[in-house]
């Protein structure tokens, strides 16, 4: 697959190759040189929610949690 790359430098990624790659709008990719060769490859995201997840270190089940704050022991 081919593209051209524009006067400010930009290039469109063929579509199937976003589509096999997961590349959406607001990806990031990381752009190294190796032997000669332009490498792109994907920054791996975590999903915020997932971030802060387990941060209180509670170590307790939700429901077993809430019981516990209304007394249901």
């Amino acid at each position: 697959m081919r593209a051209v790359v524009s006067e400010r430098g930009q290039i469109t990624i063929p579509q199937a190759l976003r589509e096999s790659l997961g590349i959406r709008a607001g990806a990031v990719l990381d752009f190294t040189l190796e032997e000669g060769r332009l490498v792109a490859v994907k920054e791996v995201t975590q999903d915020p929610v997932e971030a802060v997840r387990g941060c209180l270190g509670r170590g307790q089940i939700t429901n077993d949690f809430m019981a516990a704050l209304r007394g249901d022991e």
